[in-house]
């Protein structure tokens, strides 16, 4: 590694990994089993959703996209409180 580094390119707080650095790395597979469960993510959800495709009018995924993150959920939401007083049928 004897390139130079560019000053402009040079992030404290994530430096470019020595020779050494790199020797020192351990593979997920040799961390211990707790660290392995904590770096996995959250774990699965008992409820899960189906991924699907849907069209959808323009406007209405506008509408939604604009409330903010967590559109789809709320497209979810609506279409499930619409199934309270109607039947799909």
């Amino acid at each position: 590694m004897n390139k130079q580094l560019k000053p402009e390119l040079v992030d404290d707080e994530n430096p470019e990994w020595l020779e050494a650095d790199v020797h020192r790395a351990v593979s997920f597979s040799g961390l211990p089993e707790s660290l392995q469960t904590k770096l996995r993510g959250r774990p699965k959800a008992a409820v899960t959703k189906e991924r699907i495709t849907i069209r959808l009018s323009q406007d209405v995924v506008e509408r939604f996209r604009a409330s903010g993150d967590g559109w789809q959920t709320r497209v979810d939401a609506a279409l499930k409180d619409w199934l309270k007083t109607h039947s799909p049928a």
